[in-house]
């Protein structure tokens, strides 16, 4: 419990997945709070799912696209201008296969393969901050072994 507000305080643990072909990485054009905003595949961590499986998932059923993990790319923590509390975890993947007729998530118009410029100038329509943060820091070199994440059963 918080002392400061007097009840219960839990963030929304969310995933991203960062996946490149071709030099381009791979993300969405979703609505959400009635804009067109871009993001990467991501979305909440569901009960008895690992971060990875949520990963492979949120890929899936945003995109169309089934990958493969490599990497954690880096943990990070947001607080949005609604008070809300985010813990992404983002990760690395390689493209396995596209599923042709996929049928993707609500709110999701389309999956797309951005360049990295292209994404950076897009910037104003980022669905958060983690956006960019999380695309900077794996084309800068951020790859951790996945052994970082555990499960304990």
């Amino acid at each position: 419990m918080s002392y400061r507000e007097g009840r219960f305080w839990q963030p929304d643990v969310t995933v991203a997945t960062l996946v490149v072909r071709d030099g381009r990485l791979l993300c969405v054009e979703e609505r959400a709070n009635g804009q067109l905003v871009i993001n990467q595949p991501a979305g909440h961590l569901e009960p008895d799912e690992s971060l990875i499986e949520a990963a492979v998932r949120e890929t899936r059923e945003e995109t169309g696209w089934n990958v493969r993990i490599t990497h954690m790319v880096g943990a990070y923590q947001w607080k949005a201008e609604t008070g809300r509390h985010y813990l992404r975890f983002a990760f690395a993947a390689e493209p396995v296969d596209e599923i042709h007729g996929a049928t993707l998530d609500e709110g999701i118009v389309r999956a797309l393969w951005l360049t990295p410029g292209e994404l950076q100038v897009l910037a104003p329509r980022h669905r958060s901050p983690l956006v960019w943060q999380c695309a900077a820091d794996f084309l800068g070199g951020c790859r951790h072994p996945l052994s970082l994440v555990q499960q304990i059963a």
